[in-house]
């Protein structure tokens, strides 16, 4: 089964990134503007992208300033059944490139920060390799760049704005 996979570097505390993945307001100023959530195992979150189109994920997992679980369980039909999972965790700059050297590049975009949190975000369990898994993959790298930016800056770039150049006040 084909799989998405992303890890960023998050110069933010993981308790910060947690609330933004798990709290409706959080949600709301990186993912989508009309989020619906409860940070509640198996409470439903509801995505709605436009007035037809949404998604629904059952929450499977939360380990607070650790790790969130979604199941997906309503929405597109190559959604349903997925799961997305979000690890957080801490890292310093000599303990990071020892375990991560792939990860030097990031490193160097953090501004001098020397500690902050790691993410790693899966989106697993899909059937195939179609154009809609291809695009969920280019589009989920910009919604984790809005997250990105919402932690480090305050401001993410919710849907429908993920895609947007970003303004001169954040670059």
């Amino acid at each position: 089964m084909p799989d998405i996979h992303h890890q960023l570097l998050i110069a933010a505390p993981a308790e910060k990134i947690y609330h933004a993945i798990t709290s409706r307001e959080g949600l709301a100023a990186w993912w989508t503007p009309a989020a619906i959530a409860t940070p509640e195992v198996n409470s439903i979150a509801h995505f709605p992208f436009g007035p037809d189109y949404y998604k629904d994920m059952r929450v499977t997992t939360l380990k607070p300033f650790e790790e969130v679980g979604w199941t997906c369980i309503k929405g597109a039909l190559e959604w349903i059944g997925t799961s997305l999972s979000f690890r957080i965790g801490p890292f310093d700059r000599g303990t990071l490139l020892n375990a991560h050297d792939e990860m030097g590049g990031q490193l160097e975009q953090l501004n001098n920060s020397d500690s902050g949190s790691l993410l790693i975000f899966h989106h697993d369990d899909w059937k195939a390799y179609t154009p809609m898994f291809a695009e969920c993959n280019y589009t989920r790298g910009q919604f984790l760049r809005s997250l990105k930016l919402l932690c480090e800056t305050g401001k993410g770039m919710p849907w429908p704005n993920q895609h947007t150049v970003l303004p001169e006040s954040i670059r």
